[in-house]
């Protein structure tokens, strides 16, 4: 089973958050709770911290704290002593340590490197103490400069190599951090894109290892969506079909073995075909990424088979465009892997 989408959760938007973590109390999703924001700096800070920390920790949240040398000192502690005083499991360590100190550190608990920008050489220094030591790539407020997939990829596949899991960002949907509030992806294709779909992307075409919604703000049937994937192995597409398909909304299909990169044959739809009365023509449209369509009686045996489209078609007398996913979806079709369970719901 997969790892859960983990929840980032900032001092200054957690009591609104509160109510969504109250939901996932023993699920064993993890937090990212950054420390070193500037602009939560101030008078009641650290009793924030404080009590953030505790009530996470005593609802059964494992912390990864992203912290500065600045944020300890705020509380008159090192870096280790304060992660102790206030009850996190892990330190995400970013700029102001050195190499000498991160080692230190990982002696005495887990650590989180930076994977995006971290070296080689350090992970390796690092690693040699024999701890338990992860890396996290950034998320990217300002558009246009997240990561691009080649890069991720590749970084990713050598921090593993040396032993490292590998985790990342995606954006929420509901609430997005300041000061821009346009998300926080690690990839920057993410950017405005559903946190299901960035997690799908994340976890199976990139070969992360966990990922986390960078924004304060996830919807319910987003952590649903994800959840019914661990559970089920069952991705839900929303879609909009026309209404005499609507028979089609919530059965689990699977994508045969030999779909092409193109589209997905739906395997269960040889049930549509061969099988009762044909399929009538409708007037010829584009297959636009994200169609679902449905060969009708011009393709005679093959009448009734549905394809759901991942590369733009042209228009086919033979094959009636029957649906599209609801925008924002299509790159979690690229998701499903040959063999691979999904189904189309309704958009509400």
């Amino acid at each position: 089973m997969s790892e859960p989408l983990g929840l980032s959760v900032y001092l200054s938007t957690f009591e609104q958050q509160r109510a969504t973590l109250k939901k996932l109390r023993g699920e064993a999703v993890p937090i990212f709770l950054s420390l070193h924001i500037s602009e939560e700096f101030g008078e009641g800070y650290c009793q924030k911290a404080e009590m953030t920390c505790r009530w996470l920790t005593e609802n059964g949240f494992r912390i990864i704290a992203d912290v500065s040398p600045k944020a300890a000192a705020c509380f008159g502690q090192d870096v280790s002593q304060l992660a102790d005083h206030l009850g996190v499991w892990a330190l995400r360590l970013d700029y102001g340590f050195s190499t000498e100190k991160i080692c230190r550190l990982a002696k005495k608990l887990p650590l989180v490197l930076n994977a995006s920008t971290v070296s080689d050489e350090v992970v390796c220094q690092v690693l040699r103490c024999d701890q338990h030591v992860m890396a996290m790539h950034n998320f990217y407020p300002r558009p246009e400069t997240g990561l691009d997939r080649g890069y991720l990829v590749s970084r990713t596949k050598a921090l593993q190599a040396l032993g490292l899991r590998v985790l990342g960002f995606v954006p929420g949907d509901t609430a997005f951090r300041g000061p821009l509030h346009l998300g926080l992806p690690t990839l920057e294709e993410h950017r405005g894109l559903p946190p299901s779909v960035g997690y799908a992307d994340l976890m199976i075409r990139c070969g992360m290892d966990g990922v986390f919604a960078a924004d304060p703000g996830v919807s319910q049937a987003e952590i649903e969506r994800i959840s019914r994937y661990r559970r089920e192995g069952v991705w839900e597409l929303p879609a909009r079909l026309l209404p005499e398909c609507g028979a089609l909304y919530g059965q689990v299909f699977t994508s045969r073995s030999d779909s092409p990169d193109r589209l997905i044959r739906f395997a269960e739809s040889r049930e549509y075909s061969c099988f009762g009365s044909g399929v009538a023509p409708l007037p010829p449209a584009p297959r636009k990424r994200g169609a679902v369509t449905m060969d009708n009686s011009s393709y005679g045996r093959y009448s009734g088979e549905i394809q759901l489209i991942r590369s733009d078609l042209p228009p086919d007398p033979r094959v009636n465009v029957i649906g599209h996913l609801a925008p924002g979806y299509e790159l979690l079709a690229d998701c499903i892997l040959p063999g691979g369970k999904f189904a189309l719901v309704g958009q509400g």
